[in-house]
């Protein structure tokens, strides 16, 4: 099985393309209706849909951590800095991550990028 994606308003519509052009299964939360949706209500999202969240926004790191803290299941995040990692790598990460891990492997946890 795969790892499906979802991906945060934060994140360059680049990275959802080069994904979507690799055929790795990505949703936004744009096109899911949860553009202006809170970083606990897009966890909670992702988590519903069971998708790992992809994010570029440091504020979803605490709330994933908060969650660790407190035992609350979510699906996994996966965070990248936006200036420490090209598109391109990014890319190419992101696909590893979807085609090789499992969505067990990711639950409740936080994996930064690059790998």
């Amino acid at each position: 099985m795969t790892v499906a994606l979802y991906m945060d308003v934060h994140v360059h519509r680049a990275i959802t393309v080069g994904l979507l052009m690799r055929h790795v299964d990505v949703l936004t939360a744009q096109e899911d209706g949860y553009r202006t949706a809170l970083d606990d209500r897009l966890l909670d999202r992702a988590t519903e849909l069971q998708r790992v969240l992809f994010t570029q926004d440091e504020d979803l790191l605490a709330e994933a951590k908060r969650r660790q803290v407190k035992n609350i299941p979510f699906a996994g995040v996966i965070y990248a800095h936006q200036l420490r990692i090209t598109i391109g790598r990014c890319v190419q990460d992101l696909e590893l991550i979807a085609k090789l891990a499992e969505p067990k492997e990711m639950a409740n946890r936080v994996e930064y990028l690059p790998l």
